[in-house]
């Protein structure tokens, strides 16, 4: 099947808040996908609907060719273990070590040997450059550190799908080059696909080999990054080149101040 996810007309909301208004896109194996848009466009939203934490309104999403949210609670977590997640805050267990917390989804689903599990465990913060901090503690870490030990028990299971929900938020332009680099020399070396959520643009077109552009709960723009780039469309221009005037407005909409404030004129 050449594509691995595959999502269709889908809509969800919070209560009375519309976050997602029919969107369609499909992730290809093999592939980077990064997903950018701004504060609050649903980014997140979406990768939890993917991993069936969340179930839709409307519409479909199918991993492998199976409807995500048709599966009884064993067929989705059967789903799940092709699934790998580094979340937005990292996530890290704070008592359990560094090896620990890469190891934890092996101890949770596998009957592996303990010392075949230490083995796995050290190889994937190999692949990070941190099995030195095998010892460590969460507390003890960096932040970009932090972010590498997420990466690598996201990998732990060796997923067919790994999504990585804002990857550079909050770090140093040293770790953020690093954790970039990261994503894409893994899922070239392991052969998997990515999704990656984010809003900083300059990485994401570094890292992806294809963008969607999410506004107003759709895609509204898509494209490789260079299409992007060079793009004439009035959303993926204000974004890309971070415009601060376009279609993407800087307040939500709302009745007028004077109103909210008592004021009459």
């Amino acid at each position: 099947m050449e594509n691995l996810v595959e999502i269709e007309g889908l809509h969800f909301a919070y209560g009375e808040r519309q976050v997602l208004r029919g969107l369609d896109l499909v992730v290809p194996r093999g592939k980077v996908i990064g997903i950018l848009g701004t504060s609050g466009s649903g980014k997140s939203t979406l990768l939890r609907l993917i991993g069936g934490q969340l179930r839709p309104d409307r519409g479909t999403v199918r991993f492998k060719g199976a409807d995500v949210h048709a599966q009884d609670t064993d067929g989705l977590y059967r789903l799940r273990r092709d699934m790998g997640m580094m979340f937005q805050a990292g996530g890290l267990f704070s008592d359990l070590s560094v090896a620990e917390n890469v190891a934890f989804a092996l101890r949770e689903h596998t009957r592996l040997d303990n010392r075949l599990i230490q083995a796995l465990a050290a190889m994937k913060l190999e692949s990070v450059g941190l099995r030195g901090a095998a010892g460590l503690m969460p507390g003890e870490l960096s932040g970009g550190m932090a972010r590498r030990v997420a990466l690598a028990r996201a990998i732990a299971m060796d997923p067919l799908l790994t999504m990585y929900d804002e990857p550079f938020a909050g770090l140093d332009p040293i770790s953020l080059n690093a954790v970039a680099r990261l994503i894409r020399r893994l899922n070239d070396a392991l052969g998997t696909t990515s999704i990656v959520v984010t809003y900083d643009v300059t990485e994401s077109l570094k890292v992806a080999d294809y963008i969607y552009l999410i506004a107003d709960g759709s895609v509204v723009a898509h494209g490789t990054p260079d299409e992007l780039a060079k793009s004439g469309d009035p959303y993926a221009n204000q974004f890309i080149h971070a415009e601060p005037e376009g279609p993407v407005p800087f307040h939500l909409p709302g009745v007028a101040l004077g109103q909210d404030l008592g004021l009459r004129r």
